[in-house]
């Protein structure tokens, strides 16, 4: 009996910190992942910002839907920590005038 305590009293540590080491690397792979999630995420929605962007300034008006839609890009673009040129190009599309939907 005295024998199994100290074998429990040596492998349990050993245990835990193995289990907590393999734990602590998980983690940091999944934060890698994350990150890299997030970031293509982000690439992703700055290029249709910058499109949207383009089209709308060039036509000089934009319908409501396209601007909500730019809004709410820009609101998850801004979250996952997206900021400077499309900033700009936010305050330019505010600024233009909303296009009403034509009645029949």
């Amino acid at each position: 009996m005295e024998m199994l305590k100290e074998t429990y009293t040596i492998a349990l540590p050993i245990v835990l910190t193995a289990l907590m080491g393999y734990i602590v690397w998980l983690l940091k792979n999944q934060k890698s992942d994350r990150d890299a999630n997030s970031r293509g995420t982000m690439l992703l929605l700055r290029v249709q910002l910058i499109e949207y962007h383009d089209k709308y300034m060039a036509l000089k008006e934009i319908p409501s839907y396209a601007y909500q839609n730019f809004m709410e890009m820009y609101e998850a673009y801004h979250a996952l920590g997206g900021n400077g040129m499309v900033t700009k190009m936010k305050n330019e599309i505010e600024e233009l005038h909303l296009k009403q939907k034509e009645r029949i």
